[in-house]
């Protein structure tokens, strides 16, 4: 039985931060970030404001705790690749699979409730610069898995996972754009595709002789 209680409390736990992100998240699409307070979502999610804290440390939290989750993801990526693979090709395909699934990191979902959330989290400045700390982290753990499975020097690594996240980034904001005039059809993700492939090429001249 004791063995079983870690993972027990665990999972109650995660329970408990999916419902306080979810109801905030509800609560921020329907009156906006900066009009709903700490309390209101405690209260909404029948929680007290010290629990609530527990979870999440600061109300950015709340709203980009599914963002989160996509932490490292590069860095993870360049880790688990086959050995045939270079790290810019893992990353390329793995870039384009996430398109064809329609995944909300590429920018290329167009569920009414994700392209709502876009335009808080673009319109919303304590948002974006939270996304900025994210990718500052998501460049640190990628140069630090290219210098350790690539035998990348720190300046080449850490400019090449710059130089990706950012690539990530802009491709994902263009993808977000392209929604904006209707849904997802099979040109808006044939033009994604082909950014994608012209971005990875650009990366690929720029880093040849890297080992990248």
């Amino acid at each position: 039985m004791n063995a079983h209680e870690p993972g027990l409390r665990e999972r109650k736990k995660q329970r408990t931060r999916e419902t306080l992100s979810a109801t905030a998240v509800e609560l921020f699409l329907q009156r906006g970030f900066d009009q709903v307070s700490v309390a209101e979502i405690a209260s909404a999610a029948e929680v007290s404001k010290p629990t609530l804290f527990r979870y999440f440390p600061a109300k950015e939290d709340l709203a980009l705790h599914g963002i989160a989750d996509h932490q490292g993801e590069a860095a993870r990526v360049v880790r688990g690749r086959s050995g045939a693979q270079s790290p810019l090709g893992a990353l390329r395909a793995h870039f384009h699979d996430r398109l064809d699934a329609h995944d909300p990191v590429t920018g290329l979902c167009d569920h009414p409730k994700v392209l709502a959330f876009r335009d808080l989290l673009y319109g919303t400045p304590s948002l974006l610069a939270r996304l900025t700390h994210f990718a500052v982290e998501d460049e640190r753990a990628l140069a630090e898995a290219l210098v350790e499975t690539a035998d990348a020097d720190g300046t080449t690594a850490r400019l090449a996972a710059a130089q990706v996240i950012g690539v990530h980034h802009v491709l994902a904001r263009d993808n977000w754009q392209r929604l904006t005039g209707g849904g997802i059809t099979d040109d808006v993700l044939r033009a994604a595709h082909a950014d994608a492939d012209r971005a990875y090429d650009l990366l690929g001249d720029g880093l040849a002789g890297q080992g990248l």
